[in-house]
């Protein structure tokens, strides 16, 4: 049996536009240059730079329509006049922004150079090989990842050249060529694992009593050093303390990942561009917003030369009212984008003010102790926007600041309460936490009971789980693995 009803329900639904202009919030300033771009090729209403003040034209969007989403509009339902206006100036051309032409370096560089693969296979030039052997070699130095190793088993790897290279070979042949292969620069590369990838280094430096201690160390007694336990390499090795700390010495000199120590691999370069720069003038904190967020775009003179057209044509063909819906959704999307750049900046400016004005201790000091807790919802109730509007500033964006440039979130951070009943920031015990650590005794380094108890001493009563929680996310290892001879 069919029934019928009537429900009221209540939903928000985000318009394309207000989608568009969250993607555009979230959008860090490299990012954004490249959907700029983006928008001035895909839009030919939309034009950047400067425009020209040396003719009449003034075309007053402010006064136009919505933006129609409706696909059948007709020529008939267009009022050309709103989008020939000159009654007034229109907001964009009233617009400025206080950076001068040279004030923001407005090309990118980018890092030239061979890829690590290429690097690699240079080398192998040098060396005098069989065409089986070279398409071995090759083989092996393309199964390189970008921390240097072959992370994977020889019959794995038999199997692969007999299957996409069609040369069909035997692992004693692969593990001979892969010799040579460990001969290439930077020394450790192509080894299968750490043990090898240090062993690899230590063969190649010049012999001395350090260094022949530690390649048998590394080659025979790899699970003991790794573990600390020192008293048993003593034993094993017949050794002072003197002796084994100098063997350690060389050892931690070498380079546990040497694909990361060649600058042209094939990760690219990151570049950070700061959103933000926080100066100190006077003893007060003054935030600028980057020059490049703040592009000059208008609308093309030749569309409102199309528009003008298209009014005094006193016989008005289906060609011309197919190309003046066209104009009209190109002229709208070009007000909506002008405006949604308009809102970005402020979005952007707005927000960091809030978060540089609640932390406005730290950034005074540079002292991390000096964070206060911050969550998302302390600065979205300050500028009365929602939380994920925040969020998406804090993501990824970043500021430059008088002690280097910093990721944005990591202002952000839990509250937890100090002997006293005061809210601590959880970025502060962490920093009390890390300087602990830094000045333990590394012969008897602090366990996590230890450590809790020390600051508890200090004011924070925090358990042992979450004294390892805070120490796993510093990336700070366990005692054991801090001891120093």
């Amino acid at each position: 049996m069919l029934k019928q009803y009537l429900q009221f329900k209540l939903s928000q639904k985000l318009s394309p536009q207000q989608i568009q202009l969250m993607k555009l919030i979230q959008l860090p300033t490299q990012a954004f240059e490249q959907r700029l771009k983006q928008e001035l090729e895909e839009n030919p209403a939309l034009e950047g730079g400067k425009e020209e003040n040396d003719s009449d034209y003034d075309s007053d969007l402010d006064n136009s329509d919505d933006i129609n989403d409706n696909d059948s509009i007709s020529a008939e339902d267009i009022n050309v006049d709103e989008y020939l206006s000159d009654d007034e100036i229109p907001d964009y051309r009233t617009q400025a922004n206080n950076y001068s032409a040279d004030d923001e370096e407005k090309t990118m560089p980018y890092a030239a150079g061979t890829s690590f693969t290429q690097h690699l296979i240079n080398q192998l030039n040098t060396y005098r090989l069989s065409e089986e052997e070279r398409d071995i070699a090759e083989f092996l130095v393309g199964s390189v990842d970008e921390s240097g190793y072959i992370r994977r088993e020889l019959s794995d790897i038999m199997d692969d050249l007999a299957f996409t290279q069609n040369v069909y070979t035997e692992e004693e042949n692969i593990e001979k060529v892969l010799k040579i292969v460990h001969q290439l620069d930077p020394a450790g590369v192509g080894a299968r694992n750490l043990q090898e990838c240090l062993s690899i280094q230590l063969h190649r430096k010049d012999k001395t009593p350090d260094t022949e201690l530690a390649i048998d160390i590394i080659d025979s007694a790899f699970n003991q050093f790794t573990k600390k336990h020192y008293k048993k390499l003593l034993q094993k090795f017949n050794i002072t303390e003197e002796q084994l700390k100098d063997a350690i010495k060389e050892i931690e000199h070498l380079n546990p990942k040497p694909g990361g120590s060649y600058a042209g691999n094939n990760r690219i370069v990151e570049h950070v561009v700061p959103d933000f720069a926080i100066k100190i003038v006077d003893g007060e904190l003054e935030l600028t917003l980057n020059g490049r967020n703040a592009p000059e775009l208008h609308v093309s003179r030749e569309y409102n030369n199309m528009l003008t057209g298209y009014k005094e044509s006193k016989d008005k063909s289906k060609s011309q009212k197919d190309a003046v819906v066209f104009i009209k959704q190109k002229l709208d999307a070009a007000k909506w984008f002008i405006e949604a750049i308009k809102q970005r900046q402020q979005t952007l400016f707005v927000t960091m003010s809030s978060i540089m004005h609640y932390q406005s201790e730290y950034f005074l000091t540079g002292d991390e102790r000096n964070l206060k807790p911050m969550i998302l919802k302390d600065i979205a109730d300050e500028i009365s926007m929602d939380v994920s509007t925040v969020s998406r500033v804090a993501n990824s964006k970043y500021v430059d600041t008088p002690y280097g440039t910093k990721l944005i979130k990591e202002f952000f951070s839990e509250s937890m309460k100090n002997d006293q009943g005061e809210d601590v920031s959880t970025r502060e015990i962490k920093k009390i936490l890390e300087t602990v650590i830094e000045e333990e005794n590394k012969k008897k380094p602090l366990t996590d009971e230890t450590l809790a108890s020390i600051l508890k001493e200090k004011g924070y009563p925090i358990a042992r789980r979450t004294v390892a929680k805070y120490r796993e996310q510093l990336d700070i290892p366990v005692a054991r693995l801090r001891k120093k001879i």
